[in-house]
């Protein structure tokens, strides 16, 4: 809260000076429009400068972010945008860093360096737009899918249990866990402004309707809610009220207050010269 405070504006801020030239390419009616206006709406409200904030992603249709960004990016490999996201903070930790991408991305191939970010609880911002499908892909069954959608690539379902990813953030030592719909604006926008605040690793997963490939999800909109019960710090209650819920609670679920990961370095820098004789055999 204190670097964002810093960091902020006296100036009012535009949305549209978060986004580059470059024109997204999603299929109409992806979700991903809709995250990618309350992004730059979040960053617009916290009057951060563009250039203190860094956008990074791995692989799939929602980690197109930088591309579509004014701010720094990093679109980097399948799977392995936390640990990016991760060293770019410690190094730098005046900026603030958000992570994009995708349920197939985050939870599949990256799913050991979600449990570890949660674990390290470094103050980052990690925002997932889940559509239970691999999109780009064409259409494969993701993590988060339902073990009976049956399709032409899983007939009759692939039988497994779908990951669950804010239990596992919530477990693993996530300090902020919350779910949100992009079809709800105004809600998620105020979400990623209060992760991006909030101390410590922050997880927001994004309920992000694939039409293309899931037009079914086009009924998330009659089905989501807000939660029924206020944001908790303790974790025990956020677990219940997540393990018992249909996944379809919108809100903020846990808000913890844990210390996020310092690294009591003061000045990392040091002369190329004086790097290069470390690396003397």
């Amino acid at each position: 809260m204190n670097q964002i405070a810093e960091t902020m504006s006296t100036t009012p801020r535009n949305p549209a000076e978060y986004r580059s030239r470059v024109q997204p390419i999603w299929c109409p009616g992806c979700g991903d429009y809709s995250v990618l206006l309350e992004i730059t709406k979040a960053l617009a409200a916290l009057e951060l400068p563009p250039e203190q904030v860094a956008i990074v992603s791995g692989i799939g249709c929602s980690s197109r972010f930088p591309a579509y960004s004014n701010c720094y990016g990093f679109h980097g490999i399948h799977g392995r945008a936390l640990p990016l996201a991760t060293g770019l903070k410690v190094a730098r930790p005046e900026l603030t860093v958000i992570t994009t991408g995708g349920d197939g991305d985050g939870f599949s191939i990256g799913g050991n360096h979600f449990l570890h970010a949660c674990r390290r609880n470094v103050d980052i911002t990690y925002i997932v737009m889940d559509n239970q499908v691999y999109g780009m892909t064409k259409g494969q069954a993701s993590p988060t899918t339902d073990p009976d959608w049956d399709s032409v690539l899983t007939p009759g379902g692939t039988g497994i249990r779908p990951f669950q990813p804010l239990v596992i953030a919530l477990a693993s030592g996530a300090n902020f866990v919350a779910r949100a719909f992009a079809g709800d604006p105004e809600g998620t926008t105020q979400i990623i402004i209060e992760g991006i605040k909030h101390p410590g690793f922050s997880f927001i997963q994004i309920l992000s309707p694939c039409v293309t490939f899931r037009p079914e999800q086009r009924e998330w909109r009659n089905q989501v809610r807000p939660a029924p019960v206020p944001t908790t710090g303790d974790p025990s209650v956020a677990a219940k009220r997540i393990m018992t819920d249909d996944g379809f609670n919108l809100g903020i679920l846990y808000a913890g207050d844990r210390p996020s990961y310092q690294t009591g370095l003061k000045d990392g820098s040091m002369p190329a010269s004086e790097l290069g004789r470390e690396f003397v055999l």
